[in-house]
């Protein structure tokens, strides 16, 4: 018998003074069986770094042909593409084909060096990728925030995001590797 998603419901609130956005979501994230806490919680986290009414999940894990989180436009064009992890390079080239703007939230400290250094290069050509390093140890302190049901608070100014629940209160600073 094959493992099912796990069903996580948050209400995000996110107040963007970067982008002048403002907005409460109701969100149900589905956890796939592979996917860590810190992974679900770097997904919500990206979610709120680009919240719009249109923004939305997709299968994920579940399917390899959909980023984690997108915005297509009326016509089914895919405006943002963003993938969090360390994805293939051939991965990430093909959603640059595919999307305007392809973002990549990776997480995992030494790990993302490691695997962005082994991909640098071949993504070179690209003119609408953008990468994102978060710290390891404000995404793993986020993954111990993650439960089924939970209220999250996101202030996002000068690219620093401010988290805050019922667990407590987190800064996280993003560390741009390519623009």
């Amino acid at each position: 018998m094959a493992l099912r998603a796990t069903i996580y419901k948050a209400e995000l609130n996110v107040a963007d003074s970067d982008r002048h956005y403002y907005g409460s979501h109701a969100l149900t994230l589905a956890r796939h069986p592979s996917e860590t806490d810190e992974r679900m919680m770097v997904r919500l986290l990206a979610f709120a770094l680009y919240a719009q009414e249109d923004l939305a999940f997709t299968k994920g894990l579940s399917d390899t042909d959909e980023p984690d989180v997108w915005l297509k436009d009326l016509t089914g064009a895919i405006d943002l593409w963003i993938e969090v992890g360390q994805p293939e390079e051939r991965r990430i080239l093909k959603a640059c084909g595919r999307a305007k703007q392809v973002v990549v939230y990776c997480y995992a400290g030494h790990n993302s060096k490691l695997w962005w250094e082994s991909v640098r290069s071949k993504l070179e050509r690209t003119r609408n990728l953008r990468v994102v390093c978060l710290p390891s140890e404000q995404t793993k302190e986020l993954a111990s925030w993650a439960q089924r049901t939970m209220t999250l608070h996101v202030n996002i100014q000068d690219g620093e995001l401010f988290v805050s629940s019922d667990r407590g209160q987190l800064t996280i600073e993003q560390e741009v590797w390519r623009e």
